[in-house]
């Protein structure tokens, strides 16, 4: 090697027990965060009596809630640099298996179904999406075929699958307990059950992601899957994990959504999988790998629920929605891309 070639850019044992605050600071999400905060206090002012009412935070929260799930998964896997297009569908799969399911336990009819069907309800979904995310990370990492094109090819054979199992009727008869409980149902009189199971997750996401073994692999990886692999990491073994994780995640927010909507809602989630790229992306994940937080994702998250219910409150025409969203994932990226083009020619 030349003295005059730059040897590439790697991820060194101090960047891999980076804390949470420098993360932050190496990446797009306080920005982000500045843009959500302006964005309320924006639509405050010009709602007073309608946007930051706790009704209409309880709905963006709600609504927000399946997303989030999908959001914290993909996180993991834009860090490894890799990309899964197939959350949504594995979303309408995995509830399309556990209504189904839970309508076999009860003899056609789970309206009156039990906690030990909607027990095992979750376990199918839970499993539904795992099987979609094990096999992802299978092409991806061991047959090495590019992540875009695996996930692309799973998006259309998982809603491909939930069709063929409901013949594209979705199932409606979802149990009463389980709407009533997790679906609509509040703690403390003002707090959803769906947002508090999906801050509990994501709280685990974080965790997991940013204090152990398992996430700083996910950034060795993302920085230089050779290097990671030359250090000891089983890299392949880690990113069939990884997309596990993506899986069994969507395969929760298919469950919440079951709950939530009372159905299948099959083609409901076409655009899930954009919403929760763009989401990761927005909150500082680099889309070139070994860099992103959690955190930034849910900021991520609720910036195109507030554009959305914000407009619609101000009388704004809500097709400006995706045009502003667009614009701040455009400068999101161009953000990235000189903030990297910056470390890597010093």
């Amino acid at each position: 090697m030349s003295a005059t070639q730059k040897t590439p850019v790697q991820a060194t044992p101090d960047d891999a027990q980076k804390g949470l605050a420098a993360r932050l600071s190496g990446s797009n999400t306080l920005w982000t965060g500045l843009v959500l905060v302006a964005l309320c206090l924006l639509f405050s002012a010009l709602r007073p009596d309608a946007f930051p009412t706790l009704f209409n935070i309880q709905t963006l929260l709600v609504q927000a809630a399946p997303l989030l799930m999908l959001a914290v998964g993909m996180t993991f896997v834009i860090i490894t640099s890799g990309i899964d297009l197939s959350v949504g569908s594995v979303l309408v799969f995995a509830g399309v298996v556990s209504a189904q399911t839970m309508e076999a336990l009860s003899g056609g009819d789970a309206t009156h179904a039990g906690w030990g069907v909607i027990a095992a309800g979750l376990v199918v979904a839970l499993a539904g999406g795992a099987v979609w995310g094990v096999l992802n990370g299978l092409l991806v990492a061991v047959a090495r075929v590019p992540a875009l094109i695996v996930t692309l090819g799973s998006f259309g054979a998982a809603l491909g699958a939930a069709q063929l199992l409901t013949n594209g009727i979705d199932v409606r008869t979802v149990p009463t307990a389980l709407r009533q409980t997790l679906g609509t149902g509040t703690s403390f009189g003002v707090v959803p059950n769906l947002v508090i199971l999906a801050a509990v997750v994501t709280l685990l996401g974080a965790w997991l992601l940013h204090t152990t073994v398992f996430g700083r692999y996910t950034y060795a990886i993302g920085s230089n899957a050779e290097a990671a692999r030359r250090s000891g990491i089983r890299v392949t073994r880690h990113l069939v994990a990884v997309y596990a994780l993506t899986g069994v995640l969507s395969g929760l927010a298919g469950f919440m959504s079951l709950a939530y909507f009372g159905t299948t809602t099959i083609s409901g989630h076409s655009n899930d999988n954009l919403n929760a790229i763009a989401a990761v992306v927005l909150g500082g994940t680099s889309l070139f790998g070994g860099v992103g937080t959690v955190l930034g994702s849910v900021i991520g998250v609720f910036i195109p629920a507030v554009l959305d219910t914000g407009f619609v409150m101000a009388g704004v025409r809500p097709f400006w929605q995706p045009i502003a969203v667009g614009a701040v994932l455009v400068a999101a990226v161009w953000m990235d891309q000189r903030r990297r083009r910056a470390r890597n020619s010093r």
